[in-house]
């Protein structure tokens, strides 16, 4: 080679890992197929690219509140397992997520006990 040395090329660049949306947010709830759902349903003609990263952070959050209500309404019956019927008494005892829930029947959740304090009997509740 006339001229000396010549300069060695860095080669092919290594691919950096990729990294999905809900990784980015921070989110355990699929960023991606949260999109992909808002546009097949044709909710708009187009879809931001924010608005699937805050409706899985809205859902996300919704489902840790139901869980951690249910669970303590779990252990405080004694239980180790989350069933239906936990989360029926959770969302229905919380003001703001009946409201949401609204009419929502939960399947397995049998139903949820209204009784009235004209029914109670006082006069054996204040024995006990």
């Amino acid at each position: 080679m006339k001229g000396g040395a010549r300069k060695q090329g860095k080669g092919k660049r290594k691919a950096s890992k990729r990294i999905s949306r809900s990784q980015k947010a921070g989110l355990k709830f699929p960023v991606g197929r949260i999109a992909r759902f808002l546009k097949a349903g044709r909710y708009a003609k187009r879809v931001g690219t924010g608005a699937p990263v805050y409706l899985s952070a809205v859902l996300q959050y919704l489902a840790e509140e139901v869980l951690e209500l249910a669970g303590n309404v779990a252990m405080d019956n004694k239980r180790k397992r989350i069933i239906p019927r936990n989360i029926q008494l959770a969302v229905r005892n919380d003001r703001e997520l009946s409201e949401l829930f609204g009419s929502a029947t939960i399947p397995g959740g049998v139903f949820y006990p209204n009784i009235y304090n004209a029914l109670f009997d006082m006069k054996r509740i204040k024995k006990c």
